[in-house]
């Protein structure tokens, strides 16, 4: 038993290195959001009777979640108009060219050539809105591509 739960300290450790690495990694990334291993205890089903004062014998540990933080972060000033950043909770809706949502906090957009508001990343997707009336109430109910 006790080779099970020093390996299972091993590879609760190794995977929470994982996630820190991942930190470091993308530590400069723009809209990059921290996440935390958290860890647990793993107890044996049955040992022994517990009504003659033995008790659980833990049998190792694992991660139980990996959460990730959505404290706010610093917004920077950029210099393009279009640059935007969430404060709070939240994501800007992406869509590609198939109909497929996606979710980002990275606020970096620009306009392409066909006047679409698009994310800097390498993924082509679209900024996303709902259209607005002259009094700036949405109409309809989809979003779509904004322009």
């Amino acid at each position: 038993m006790g080779f099970s739960q020093a390996l299972s300290g091993l590879n609760a450790s190794e995977k929470a290195l994982g996630v820190i690495g991942n930190n470091i990694a993308n530590a400069t990334t723009v809209g990059f959001k921290s996440q935390t291993a958290h860890f647990s205890d793993v107890y044996a089903g049955a040992v022994g009777d517990n009504a003659l004062g033995r008790t659980q014998v833990g049998s190792g540990t694992y991660i139980s979640d990996v959460a990730t933080n959505y404290k706010q972060g610093t917004p920077t000033q950029t210099g393009n108009d279009l640059d935007m950043a969430i404060n709070g909770a939240g994501f800007f809706r992406m869509e590609d060219a198939s109909g497929s949502a996606y979710y980002t906090r990275n606020g970096q957009f620009y306009l392409d050539k066909d006047g679409y508001i698009r994310n800097q990343t390498a993924n082509n997707t679209y900024l996303t809105g709902f259209p607005v009336d002259q009094g700036g109430k949405t109409v309809g109910g989809i979003a779509s591509p904004l322009y």
